[in-house]
């Protein structure tokens, strides 16, 4: 047989190919329905057009993302990769078509379908790869860094099944799958070669080399494969797209052949099974060993595979040269889940690229930053050690070998201090021992920041003050910020038209610029038009609650709105407790000075959490009571929204009159649906916690409804709390007291809500919910009186958008990379 000749392929390279712009979108949409997908009419579903169309703005995404690659490889510069468990993203095509400016495009290729473009985006399903305020921050902040310009590429995990589907049933929650990928997720695209290989169990042996040197590997181990899907994420009208990359777990091989052949079905695809469950639910319920196994498991499964890609990357540019790699990367832990990424990172440098511990060690703590999110210490996560052992033995080798050297340190800045030593240790002694990840990722990092300046305070003061003390250098603050661009433009059209009009378009980038609609705030047809558009979107939550809840709210009534999380120290009970005033007040005929309002609650508890389930119980219960009397009808109507989620906030956010952000003090980090709410020109009631305070400050303290315990006195509060006392004193609280336990709410479930009600009268109640009743009625109160007057309140409601402008991501972003991450300026 004839050798082959050698024979050479020329492919034309990306820019001679076909052109992709606005003036190719109808065509391309048309390609893509009739073709890609195989269509041939839309019919009554408007699936497929979705897709098509999502698959039209996929090819434009892909063409920038090309482009924004290829230049930051003519001029490497640092690079940072942000980690997360995270990314609520919500729904991608609207803010597509608004980053890269298509709209009318898009809205005139549609209409050859006989549709609008909202018809064909309430057929996407919201990404299901996040659960509340941390994954919407990280989308956020991926948001700002496109349309900034900065080379940040995303890194989590591709959920098969998201957090669940809540439904409402009799009152009670009821969790569903959600399956959110079961119509496929047209928006990523495999990169299959990039798949990297992640280890589990197994052991540790230990060698030398001819040069005396000791080796450690990690054998007979149970490895998954990562395989990455990416989701291009457009910056705003700046041609700038960069990268999400999402890890989805599959087995090494589909299944043993040889077992299925003989008969062993269950036994052949075992292996592959527990393989997939590692990505098929978001956070799984840790209240049993097995599920705090899975959560573990997703954690490095995700730390791994990022860290792995990006040494990957590294290598293919410069070998094994590491000298200058900490000059070119960073790493963002975004709270302490992916914290095990500082030991893995020592262990790919030692045991995989041969560096020696120092060398590694140099390079860890000045790639490492860490973001804590929460001062509640069930979030900052121990793991057993036993655990650790098991399924990853080489890492807890080198957390041990991470705190031996770290207590080192502690022991010449303290010595002798045997108890210093003890609080600091990365593993937490007893019967159980525990590793602390919180302290794993301080002790590895060169920053750690806070989310709010109270935040922040009480890190440095309380939970971190003495690593505080060791590392003043390391902390700083970096208060949260959401996206302009999803958060008022995409999901308030008509207000940023109405600012637009007035102070040109360039705050969606530039949205410092938003506090130049102050100078309106008193002119009266200014006023007539907000006033106007906030009617209008009210009317559209009007809809979507009567669909969801079958409760008819009033656009006349102000809308007073709590969504966030079901926790009990975002105090879900206090605002219950004010409906059930609200209520009282209503039944004795004390309606003279009443504002007429909409109560308004949506959240999700964790399925495991009894309390939280058992709030939206005595809510849903308190709701059916009141919808269900005449006499409240006039005054008061009561909802709560099933399975809210991005999607729905959208709708939400822009309707809000009364924004309730009512944690108790020193609980809540720094929250984010505070500054959506304020954006939209929501007016703020709410305690000095987290953001709240710098909320407070901008807006000004006159334009802010504040109520409630102080950090500075909760100590002095705790000492001598006695809210039976505090009940029996006050009779606002007290009939409200004698309803709840008169079982009025709960009339053929008798007993049910007695844990809520001791939780009331228990001395150690942490959430305080007595001591801040009296407050904020009173606060409510004058919320009344202001709304009343229609004027004042929509001169607040301006000046609440107007103060907003800090509160952007971006500004957060530019103090991240000009701060911690120290990128060069684009």
């Amino acid at each position: 047989m004839a050798q082959s000749e050698n024979k050479v392929c020329t492919v034309k390279s990306w820019q001679e190919g076909p052109l992709i712009d606005e003036s190719t979108l109808q065509e391309d949409l048309t390609r893509h329905f009739y073709y890609t997908l195989g269509r041939d009419m839309v019919g009554e579903s408007r699936l497929y057009l979705y897709h098509a169309l999502a698959l039209t703005i996929r090819d434009r995404l892909v063409a920038r993302c090309r482009t924004t690659r290829q230049q930051r490889q003519l001029s490497p510069t640092r690079q940072v990769a942000y980690l997360s468990l995270e990314f609520l993203m919500g729904r991608a095509l609207g803010n597509a078509v608004l980053n890269l400016d298509l709209e009318d495009n898009v809205r005139h290729a549609v209409q050859e379908y006989c549709t609008t473009l909202e018809e064909v985006a309430e057929a996407e399903h919201d990404a299901g790869l996040g659960n509340g305020g941390l994954g919407r921050l990280a989308a956020c902040f991926l948001d700002s860094c496109a349309t900034l310009g900065l080379p940040v590429i995303g890194y989590g995990i591709r959920y098969e099944y998201g957090m669940f589907n809540q439904s409402i049933e009799q009152g009670h929650q009821v969790e569903h799958p959600d399956n959110w990928l079961r119509e496929g997720h047209p928006w990523e695209i495999t990169a299959p070669e990039n798949t990297r290989r992640i280890k589990f169990f197994g052991h540790v042996e230990v060698y030398q080399d001819k040069h005396g040197r000791k080796h450690h590997q990690w054998v007979n181990t149970q490895d998954v494969l990562a395989v990455p899907y990416d989701v291009p994420v457009p910056g705003y009208k700046n041609e700038v797209v960069n990268t999400l990359r999402l890890w989805k777990s599959e087995a090494t091989d589909e299944f043993n052949l040889s077992e299925f052949n003989a008969g062993s079905y269950t036994e052949a695809v075992a292996r592959k099974n527990l393989a997939e469950q590692i990505t098929m639910v978001l956070y799984p319920n840790d209240s049993s060993e097995n599920g705090k196994e899975l959560r573990l498991r997703q954690q490095y499964f995700l730390s791994s595979a990022s860290l792995q890609d990006l040494l990957a990357n590294w290598v293919a540019g410069h070998g094994e040269d590491f000298s200058e790699f900490a000059q070119y990367n960073v790493f963002q832990l975004n709270d302490t889940h992916p914290s095990i990424a500082v030991a893995e990172l020592m262990r790919l440098l030692v045991d995989e690229h041969d560096l020696d511990w120092d060398a590694a060690w140099h390079i860890t703590t000045r790639t490492m930053a860490y973001t804590n999110h929460t001062l509640l210490p069930e979030a900052l996560e121990k793991w057993s050690v036993s655990l650790f052992s098991r399924l990853l033995p080489r890492l807890l080798e080198i957390i041990y070998e991470i705190n031996a050297r770290f207590l080192t340190e502690v022991a010449c800045q303290w010595p002798g201090d045997m108890q210093k030593q003890r609080s600091m240790s990365l593993i937490e002694e007893g019967a159980h021992p525990q590793v602390r990840m919180a302290y794993l990722a301080i002790v590895g990092s060169f920053s750690v920041n806070g989310v709010a300046a109270l935040h922040t305070e009480l890190l440095t003061g309380g939970l971190f003050n003495e690593f505080y003390q060791l590392w003043p250098h390391k902390f700083n603050n970096k208060t949260n910020g959401v996206t302009p661009r999803r958060w008022l433009a995409h999901c308030n059209p008509e207000l940023a038209k109405l600012i637009g009009s007035k102070i040109g378009d360039q705050w969606v980038a530039h949205f410092a610029d938003i506090e130049k609609i102050r100078r309106y705030y008193d002119d009266k047809a200014f006023q007539t038009q907000w006033l106007s558009v906030k009617q209008h979107n009210k009317q559209k939550l009007v809809d979507l609650v009567k669909e969801a809840c079958g409760v008819e709210f009033d656009v006349a009534m102000m809308f007073d709105v709590q969504v966030k999380r079901i926790h009990e120290y975002k105090r879900q009970l206090l605002n219950i407790l004010h409906v059930i005033y609200l209520y009282e007040r209503i039944r004795k005929g004390d309606t003279a000075n009443l504002t007429p309002r909409c109560v308004l609650l949506g959240g999700k508890a964790a399925p495991g959490y009894f309390m939280a389930k058992l709030i939206i119980k005595l809510f849903n219960n308190v709701a059916e009571a009141i919808n269900n009397d005449p006499l409240a009808k006039p005054y008061l109507r009561v909802a709560f929204l099933p399975n809210y989620n991005v999607s729905a906030m959208e709708v939400i956010c822009p309707a809000t009159d009364l924004s309730e952000q009512i944690s108790t003090t020193g609980k809540e980090a720094s929250g984010t649906g505070n500054m959506k709410f304020m954006m939209n020109g929501a007016v703020t009631i709410g305690t000095l916690d987290g953001a709240n305070i710098e909320i407070r400050d901008a807006v000004g303290v006159e334009n802010f409804f504040l109520f409630g315990a102080k950090s500075d006195e909760l100590a002095a509060i705790r000492s001598t709390y006695n809210p039976n006392q505090i009940i029996q004193s006050n009779p606002a609280l007290q009939e409200v007291m004698e309803l709840l336990e008169s079982g009025h709410f709960n009339l053929f479930e008798p007993g049910l809500f007695q844990p809520i009600i001791d939780s009331i009268r228990d001395p150690h109640d942490q959430w305080l919910v007595a001591y801040d009743f009296e407050s904020y009625i009173e606060a409510q109160q004058k919320v009344e009186l202001a709304y009343q007057d229609k004027e004042y309140w929509t001169r607040l409601s301006i000046l609440n958008t107007a103060a907003s402008g800090e509160f952007s991501s971006d500004r957060t972003i530019l103090q991240y990379s000009q701060e911690i991450w120290q990128l060069a300026q684009q």
